[in-house]
Order: structure tokens, then C-alpha cells, then sequence
């Protein structure tokens, strides 16, 4: 049997490509992988387009000409210049293709808003841009320009997938035209929604009557999401579960009788991993490759691990791993609780990320008296990323929220179950070893309910006395190596919605979409 038999599922048929047309589809991203990445969606819009122009789309995908996706990119030639409000010199749009794929890639090239130092967002000092509306604003116009078939590329798409609020604008501004293509808007966090002064909104030269309540204005700010979410013909989230709660008051951060009133165009789609980057059996980033049929060494990695972050080399001692930003959406704030508990158990802990500077320094602490016990790493390291899904036994990810979660999604494949809250994408996508799941070879995690120290330390429990049991511990890890949560699953799920929402856009050109809508004034907020 080739090694990749006993790692991936066999190739399934497209069942797209046969079945329906081809789309022209423009893919708007603030940062895509391996262009410039702070977190998820730059997985996703490294990987998404790709999957959809495997099956048989044509899509290409647009982002800000950032310093570092410009020296990511590799070759670019300049396709046209823009004169857009906003900025003082023309707009560059440079074309190339998105690394390792056969995506075409249109860069916005505006130096004086693109064109530093640090992240995306931040400055190097990690504080925002101060003008990150104007940034976004203009990008959004870009994004226009091409869709309209306005920037000199001779191509003008029948759909544009918007994601985030740094394209919130695309859609408001698309209304304005005569003959816009279709919109779909993809919500990757709902928690992060581009909200500015009114001074700002000032500034971009947008219509008066966005300012509105049934527009753009949220609690007398901008909202760019707002903008995405009243105008596109279509809203996605990234998995149904978060579908379903971002229209309740605990997860809709203030937007929820707006999603209510578009829940009927509202579909959550789960996101996919990359298999070619995300593969014990093929990962360069790791010691040592594995697959099911070869865990062994899996332990040659848990060695490797620890010795890296200098905790005892102990095969048989559980170890628990956990990578993501250091928030308390991810529920860090809920282990760190459970520490003392945690440290007089026969485990250890490693811990890879950066965030809130009191977490940080708890975990400093931590280490510092338990550091047989607790390793670990404040920095964004991917190398030791892979490690730690490869090398650790079990992956802690007790999330508050998770529109999706990817982590969880590596961890099942490289037979790290996951330990998650019953949330968003964690809940799609990890099957709770109770009793009948395990019986019936389903279980993939551990799966808790409520975010209390007490239920995750039940659950971490749960894991330690199921390991202890190598057979039931071994069918657990062989069953989650096999679950398929490929993109190309998603991309196929994406192109049917394309569909539906072509057929109605139309259908219905003069939709309310186009325009503010006026009969729900006392939903909206």
C-alpha cells in the first residue's frame, strides 16, 4: 500500500465540475497564505481559491500590495494604474500568480498606504494603523474597479466573494453601479467588524445617507462588516454552527437581528485544510513524517518536542499542547485557572503564541515554577507549530467562540485529539469519545459544554484515563487521522452556493440589496 493509503482519504469525484458552468469569480482578501498571513483567513485565502479553480471556476484573487507579499509573490508586471479618491498618486494593479498554484493574483499597489514596515493591520510596535479606514476604503474602490471590468484587465467577474471587514466596502460600492456582478460576504470573525468615527467616514467621501442605521452607522461609528453584511446578495460564515449562533445575542456581537433578518441567505460552510501543507505523512516541518499505519513515530516527534522546550524526555507522561493567540476567546484564560490542578497530574503542557500581555506574563510565571511541568514559547513560530501538533499527545482548545477553528482540524490529522468547547466550527468538526462514539469507532476529541474550569478539567480528565488505555486511545487517534476535511469538500459546497446566488442576482438585478433597505428600519442597529 502506498504511505499516503493510510494517511488520506481516497480521491473522491468532483461532483461539481460535471454537473454545472464554469464562474468568473473575484476572491478579496486582506492577506492570503504564503503572501502575508496574521491568521486564519490568510489560510483560507491561500487554499480556498485554489480548491474552486480545481474544480473547474476560473477565479483570481485580489489583496493590497503589502512590502511582504510584494517579496512573496515573485514575478509581477504591472497591468494598469487607477486614479481613485483617496490617495495622492495612481494605483497600481500588478498581476502575477499566487505561489504554487495556478490562481491569478492581482495586487493593489499603493506605497503609500501598503508599502511599510510590520503587519497588515499594525505597525511594528503592534498598535493599528491610524488611517486603516482610508487604507481599506481604497482597497475596497480597487476591488470595484476591477469587478467592474474598469481596470484595464479585460475581464469582468460574475461574482465577488468578499471576506471580512476589510472588504466591507466592496459591496456598498458595487449598489452604486448600474450592472454589478453577484456578492457573496464571508464573516471569519464577527468580532472584528472595522468600526471608525464619523470623522472618517467624513473623510472617505462616501454617499451621506450611508450614514444611516439601515446602512453603515453602528452605535455612531462606521462599520465596514455592517456594509458586507445589508449589501451583499449572500452571507457565509465559516462553519453552520457559527451560522447559527452569531444571530443570538451572545455571539452576535450587536448584529444579530441583522443576521436574523438575513437568514435566508445565510449559509455556513466549514472551512478545509490544506492537506499538502497540513500532512504528518508528507510535513518537512517535523522531525519525522508518519501516517496511521506508522504512529511510532509520532513519539520520535513527542521526543523531539520536548526537548525543545527542555521538559523531561518521558514517552509514557501525557502531553498536552496548545498554538493560537493568547486571548480569552481561546479560552486560555480558563486553563490557566486549572493550573495548579493540572501540574499535580502525571502530564505536561506546552504552550506556542502571543497575545494579551497578562497571559503572556501568567504563563511566564507558570513555567517559572513548573518548568518539568510547563514549557513554553511566546513568539509566532510555524516550524514549532507543526511540531506541536505532531509531537503532543492531546491539543487543548477550550475556545469561548471559534468561528471555525483550523487547529483542531490539524490536530485530528496528525492523531492529536483535540479537546474543544462545543462552539462554532469545534462542534462541526470533533466527535465527543462518549461511550456510543467509541463504540462505534466515531470518537475523534473531547468535547465540553460550558466554559468553566471545571468542565474543561473534566474533559482533560476524561483524555488522561482514555490514555491510559493505549488500544481505545490508539483506535481514537486512527479514527481521527481519517476523517476528510479537505477543501476540496468546501470548494464544492461554495461553487453550488455561487450557483444559487447567480440564479437569484439574476433573477433580481433591483434587489433591496442594492440599496439600503428600508423595511426593517427596526431590526437593524
Amino acid at each position: 500500500m502506498h504511505w499516503l493509503d493510510a494517511c488520506l482519504p481516497l480521491p473522491q469525484p468532483n461532483r461539481i465540475q460535471h454537473l454545472v458552468p464554469a464562474v468568473d469569480i473575484l476572491f478579496a482578501s486582506s492577506e492570503a497564505h504564503p503572501l502575508v498571513k496574521t491568521g486564519g483567513l490568510a489560510d483560507v485565502s491561500g487554499s480556498l481559491p485554489r480548491a474552486i479553480k480545481n474544480a473547474k471556476q476560473e477565479i483570481r484573487l485580489v489583496l493590497p500590495a503589502y512590502r511582504a507579499a510584494v517579496a512573496s509573490a515573485g514575478s509581477l508586471n504591472k497591468v494598469t494604474e487607477l486614479d481613485l479618491p483617496g490617495t495622492s498618486a495612481p494605483v497600481r494593479i500588478l498581476q502575477g500568480r499566487l505561489p504554487h498554484t495556478r490562481v491569478r493574483l492581482y495586487l493593489v499597489d499603493a506605497p503609500e498606504y501598503f508599502d511599510r514596515p510590520g503587519g497588515p493591520y499594525s505597525n511594528p510596535e503592534g498598535n493599528d494603523w491610524p488611517d486603516n479606514a482610508a487604507r481599506f476604503a481604497l482597497f475596497g474602490r480597487s476591488v470595484c474597479e476591477i469587478a467592474m471590468n474598469r481596470a484595464g484587465l479585460d475581464w469582468k467577474p460574475e461574482l465577488v466573494h468578499c471576506n471580512d471587514w476589510q472588504t466591507g466596502l466592496v459591496p456598498p460600492l458595487l449598489s452604486l453601479e448600474s450592472e454589478p456582478p453577484a456578492s457573496v460576504f464571508t464573516i471569519h470573525n464577527l468580532a472584528y467588524q472595522g468600526l471608525f468615527g464619523r470623522a472618517h467616514f467624513q473623510a472617505l467621501d462616501l454617499p451621506p445617507q450611508w450614514w444611516s442605521m439601515n446602512a453603515l452607522e453602528f452605535h455612531d461609528q462606521m462599520s465596514f462588516i455592517k456594509g458586507g453584511l445589508i449589501f451583499s446578495d449572500w452571507i457565509t460564515t465559516v462553519s453552520p454552527t457559527y451560522a447559527r449562533e452569531i444571530q443570538t445575542a451572545e455571539f452576535g456581537c450587536g448584529l444579530e437581528g441583522l443576521l436574523k433578518q438575513r437568514s435566508a441567505r445565510l449559509t455556513g460552510i466549514l472551512n478545509g485544510v490544506d492537506y499538502q501543507v497540513w500532512n504528518p505523512g508528507r510535513d518537512r516541518l517535523i522531525p519525522h513524517a508518519y501516517t496511521a499505519r506508522t504512529l511510532r513515530l509520532k513519539l520520535e516527534n513527542k521526543t523531539a518536542l520536548q526537548e525543545a522546550f527542555g521538559l523531561p524526555v518521558k514517552t509514557d507522561v501525557p502531553l498536552f499542547g496548545h498554538v493560537g493567540r493568547l486571548v480569552e476567546q481561546k479560552g486560555l484564560d480558563l486553563i490557566m485557572e486549572l493550573i495548579p490542578e493540572l501540574v499535580q497530574r502525571r502530564l505536561q503542557l506546552v504552550f506556542l503564541g502571543t497575545g494579551q500581555p497578562q497571559l503572556e506574563q501568567a504563563l511566564r510565571q507558570a513555567h517559572q515554577r513548573h518548568p518539568t511541568k510547563i514549557g513554553v514559547r511566546i513568539a509566532y513560530d510555524e516550524q514549532l507549530a507543526h511540531l506541536i501538533e505532531a509531537g503532543s499527545d492531546a491539543f487543548l482548545m477550550p475556545s469561548r467562540f471559534e468561528p471555525c477553528g483550523l487547529n483542531q482540524l490539524y490536530s485530528l490529522r496528525y492523531g492529536t485529539p483535540p479537546i474543544v468547547r462545543r462552539t462554532g466550527g469545534l462542534a462541526d468538526s470533533v466527535v465527543d469519545a462518549d461511550g456510543p462514539s467509541l463504540y462505534a469507532h466515531k470518537a475523534t476529541g473531547f468535547v465540553f459544554d460550558n466554559a468553566e474550569p471545571a468542565e474543561l478539567l473534566r474533559a482533560i480528565d476524561r483524555a488522561l484515563n482514555l490514555y491510559a488505555q493505549q488500544r481505545v486511545w490508539k483506535d481514537l487517534i486512527e479514527t481521527a487521522m481519517h476523517e476528510d476535511f479537505s477543501w476540496t469538500r468546501s470548494a464544492n459546497d461554495y461553487v453550488e452556493l455561487y450557483q444559487r446566488v447567480l440564479e437569484a442576482h439574476r433573477k433580481n438585478r433591483e434587489s433591496v440589496h442594492q440599496a439600503p433597505p428600508q423595511d426593517i428600519s427596526g431590526v437593524l442597529i
